[in-house]
């Protein structure tokens, strides 16, 4: 049987398939909002949680499960969130608890659930919990942050770096000792061992339990406990591309302490005792990304999902990818569920790093039937679903101090937060009525949501009739998956709840020879070409078994 006589089985509707008993989370499929950059409510340049709840309706009509939320709180904005001056408020510019609130109660009227962002390595230096822990050393914070003496000639207690550049170890003058940040000086790193930061931290996390959140992403967590020794780390073996001097040293005593994976247990603990499956997930990066996943989520005591960069700073999609992320997570006895992403805000846009000079367009709608084909839950970016490229934004318009330090070396933050285009007419392709705090990209206001809504050809309609896909059938959300080859076309099956299918993609950029399986009838083609036997580039097909 060839492409071009397989027969085509038209998919059940919506979400009346699933298993009902099923927890809401295995397999769903999360939509990441960054505030900041969806839409301004209020005209002052700035996204905001009322911009949110205007466009859940948007949201919702995605076929989503769930919604991730970016850091809202209050905060000085040096990282743009990720430094939380209060765990439990709202900042101003994002609006109040009472918006918060509205989100939530309108989300999950629309059969939405609402994760949101743990940032539980390291806190602004402007939270309390600071500037009661830098007076001196003896007051009742003062082992809440990871503080030590200045060695002998004055320098920094070891050799440990900051993932933005330059040392681990900012100077405080009254306290007269260094304190240690993993990111910037302005995000001091907590000191995860102690036992009442631990009861803070769940104290925070209880709070917005209490508000009705259905879950949490826990930011950079194996960097939430450190070797209280403080080891230097030793050096990684010559090679690679290296552009702070992070990237020289082997990460093993600054992170990824032992005692991580115990708290997490007390984390899991905390959401078990809440109704309705509350969710969590932990994002992992660094050189033992693997392991430590595999740590925080075993033994379904610890977190439910993680998910590495894998992905995320991969600079060629290529089927070896697809073959290692399934190996890292073959479904064995006590492991945890895997979670994958493209694209997030802190990775240049997929559609900007793969193109490699081919459709965009192509390669966008082949992108979303390959994450959503994946064993895993999947995460999509805000405009991953009408196929934005990457934002170009101008060094004077530059403001992610990660992006700032490492230009022109690498495309930065900065480019993948720039305002969502929700009209091609109106100012600021609708996101805001003033000038954003990012510049919108001159070819995002083409592929806003109004003009796609309205053409069935468009990307955002492909995601939309992809997604149903996921829902319709059980064996993409929580069936098995056996990586069958990988070149010259990416093969695999998916198999479980009573069916078995098989997805094929080539990712390469020549045509491919591939014959479909007898027996199988077409589910789904993106991109598949005419030629009888032949996958174009970007060409992929989903197919299932008959009978």
């Amino acid at each position: 049987m060839t492409l071009a006589t397989l027969n085509v089985v038209t998919a059940p509707q919506g979400r009346q398939a699933e298993d009902a008993h099923q927890e809401w989370w295995r397999g769903a499929v999360i939509y990441q909002v960054y505030p900041r950059s969806f839409s301004d409510s209020n005209g002052d340049g700035i996204g905001d949680l009322n911009g949110v709840t205007a466009h859940l309706e948007h949201i919702a009509s995605l076929g989503v499960d769930g919604v991730w939320i970016s850091p809202f709180y209050t905060s000085p904005m040096k990282d743009f969130g990720y430094d939380v001056a209060d765990y439990c408020d709202v900042d101003p510019i994002f609006g109040s608890l009472a918006d918060f609130d509205r989100l939530v109660e309108k989300a999950h009227g629309l059969g939405l659930k609402i994760i949101i962002d743990q940032v539980w390595s390291h806190t602004s230096d402007q939270h309390d919990w600071f500037k009661a822990s830098r007076l001196d050393r003896t007051g009742p914070y003062s082992d809440w942050y990871v503080w030590a003496d200045a060695r002998a000639d004055g320098s920094p207690p070891n050799n440990w770096q900051s993932v933005f550049g330059g040392p681990g170890w900012t100077w405080d003058a009254r306290r007269g000792q260094y304190y240690m940040h993993n990111f910037l000086p302005e995000q001091p790193q907590l000191n995860g061992h102690n036992p009442a930061v631990q009861d803070a931290l769940l104290a925070a996390g209880r709070f917005w339990l209490d508000r009705g959140v259905d879950g949490f992403r826990l930011d950079a967590i194996n960097f939430s406990m450190h070797d209280p020794d403080l080891k230097d780390n030793p050096a990684l073996p010559p090679g690679g591309k290296r552009t702070r001097p992070f990237d020289f040293q082997d990460k093993i005593h600054n992170q990824s302490h032992a005692d991580i994976a115990p708290f997490l247990a007390r984390v899991r603990a905390l959401t078990d005792a809440y109704p309705g499956d509350r969710f969590t997930v932990a994002e992992v990066g660094g050189d033992h990304a693997d392991r430590e996943m595999a740590e925080y989520t075993a033994d379904n005591r610890h977190l439910h999902s993680a998910y590495g960069f894998l992905y995320l700073y991969a600079s060629r999609m290529v089927a070896e990818l697809v073959r290692q992320g399934a190996a890292m997570w073959p479904g064995a006895e006590g492991e945890g569920w895997p979670s994958w992403t493209f694209s997030n805000h802190d990775a240049p846009r997929a559609i900007s790093r793969w193109t490699e000079g081919r459709d965009p367009r192509a390669l966008a709608e082949m992108l979303m039937l390959l994450l959503t084909s994946l064993r895993g839950n999947a995460f999509i970016y805000y405009g991953e679903e009408l196929g934005l490229p990457q934002g170009e934004v101008p060094y004077d318009r530059l403001v992610d101090p990660e992006a700032i330090v490492n230009w022109p070396q690498t495309l930065g933050r900065d480019g993948a937060r720039t305002p969502m285009p929700w009209s091609a007419t109106a100012p600021f392709a609708g996101f805001s009525t003033v000038e954003p705090w990012l510049p919108v990209d001159p070819r995002h206001p083409a592929m806003a949501v109004e003009t796609q809504d309205a053409d069935p050809a468009s990307m955002l309609n492909a995601t939309r009739r992809i997604l149903a896909l996921r829902h319709a059938h059980p064996a993409l959300k929580v069936g098995d998956m056996t990586v069958q080859s990988i070149e010259p076309v990416l093969v695999f099956t998916r198999e479980g709840a009573g069916e078995r299918l098989i997805a094929a993609f080539n990712l390469s950029h020549e045509d491919q020879s591939w014959t479909a399986p007898e027996g199988y009838s077409l589910i789904d083609a993106v991109n598949p070409g005419h030629l009888p036997g032949v996958l174009p580039p970007l060409g992929a097909v989903l197919m299932k078994q008959d009978g």
